[in-house]
């Protein structure tokens, strides 16, 4: 089931008229969505995603990997910043190998770590290469291709969808911790 599935508003329909999607994305919808690495290998899937209260910007998403049914599943905060929308398949592109991910920093459901914690935060950061002053991440809209290395890193300018916005940082539509930048 993908965002799209979980559009209870048609925010997302295939239509000519312009919606939020994929620019702006209902953090309900992204619950329960897929998340894989840049070699199509599924890491796991979003069980929460949490929001700085004092920056009103998404730190990081709640991503449970292994286990069977919920049992001995273990979690992982992955910074937003990490993660890349892919629209063109409806998931989220994390790169990291599976095995990698297997030595994160992670926790259980019973007991969550202080994500406030900036030494915690910083050991994040860290393993998965980000920056912890930047937050957000880009869009890979369709046609962009996630094949194996090929996810980079970007500059955080991606284009708003309406015609003539080109998504940069003097634009108004350019928005700090969504997936446009």
């Amino acid at each position: 089931m993908s965002y799209a599935d979980r559009d209870k508003y048609g925010m997302y329909k295939e239509s000519s008229s312009a919606g939020p999607g994929p620019s702006l994305m209902g953090a309900d919808t992204l619950l329960g969505e897929k998340v894989v690495n840049a070699y199509d290998v599924e890491l796991g899937d979003i069980k929460e995603i949490m929001l700085d209260m004092q920056t009103c910007q998404v730190a990081y998403a709640v991503l449970a990997f292994g286990g069977f049914m919920g049992m001995g599943e273990k979690l992982f905060a992955v910074p937003w910043q990490a993660l890349h929308l892919d629209t063109a398949n409806k998931r989220f592109v994390l790169n990291v190998d599976k095995d990698r991910l297997k030595t994160a920093p992670g926790f259980n459901k019973d007991a969550w770590p202080d994500m406030a914690d900036m030494q915690w935060a910083n050991s994040i950061h860290a393993f998965y290469g980000t920056d912890p002053s930047r937050q957000g991440a880009p869009s890979m809209a369709p046609g962009a291709g996630a094949g194996a290395g090929d996810l980079g890193t970007s500059s955080g300018n991606s284009l708003d969808p309406r015609a003539g916005n080109q998504g940069g940082d003097t634009d108004i539509s350019r928005i700090r911790g969504s997936n446009i930048g």
